[in-house]
């Protein structure tokens, strides 16, 4: 039986204070199998980004459990948490999240000089070549148009090799064809690297390229979708 690479457990997670809080995350439950591409899909503060972020150890849970990749991330320290992200997770936003006096290669290289790594800016080059920015690497973020921003952050959230690649709408802020595009390139890296893909969009053409489709509602997940490799593993 395949071990899922993601398992939540009855997270719960309550945002703000008093009368303006929120119950964000109901007692939710996911599993995620390894390799599998999931769409987030939901209305508009349905908890589907909260999600996302617990799972990346962005944003804490109040109560219950976090698996991802054999580790208990809810149990870890802050310090914990950041070192197995940076290991294990790569996350796109819908806003790109550039260092705007960086060039793109600089962009890239940074997580994995904060992470020790030598070979930065050799991975750099590669990831920004696979990505089709071998020319620009010199190039600052203001320079570049909003689907080349994004080929950057996605070339940056791919540098580590990590196991689990995480995005948050991005397609969002670009146009059809070049979010096309961008789709193309995000489904193609998981293909080639055998990666997990969680996916967050309001554009169901993008959740139905998806292995399948989580539906979340009011803090709830309402429909878990069913994939081949749920399938496989249920069996």
């Amino acid at each position: 039986m395949t071990t899922p690479i993601i398992e939540l457990k009855k997270a719960d997670l309550t945002l703000g204070d008093g009368a303006s809080s929120v119950h964000v995350l109901k007692s939710m439950a996911l599993q995620v199998m390894p390799g599998e591409s999931v769409g987030i899909v939901g209305p508009s503060g349905s908890g589907k980004s909260t999600l996302l972020m617990v799972l990346a150890g962005l944003e804490r849970i109040d109560s219950g459990e976090i698996v991802v990749a054999g580790q208990p991330i809810h149990a870890m320290s802050e310090d914990q948490v950041a070192d197995f992200r940076g290991r294990n997770i790569g996350i796109v936003f819908q806003s790109f999240h550039l260092i705007p006096n960086m060039t793109a290669l600089e962009n890239v290289a940074v997580p994995l000089e904060l992470a020790g790594r030598a070979d930065a800016f050799d991975i750099a080059r590669a990831e920004l070549a696979s990505v089709g920015l071998a020319e620009r690497l010199t190039h600052y973020p203001g320079e570049l148009s909003g689907g080349e921003q994004q080929r950057v952050a996605i070339a940056r959230a791919l540098a580590p090799s990590p196991a689990m690649l995480i995005a948050d709408e991005p397609t969002g802020n670009l146009d059809t064809e070049t979010g096309r595009q961008i789709a193309d390139l995000l489904f193609s890296k998981q293909s080639e690297r055998n990666m997990t893909l969680l996916l967050v969009t309001h554009d169901p053409v993008l959740a139905e390229r998806c292995s399948r489709q989580v539906r979340v509602r009011s803090g709830e997940i309402i429909d878990h979708g069913q994939s081949d490799a749920i399938r496989a593993a249920m069996a």
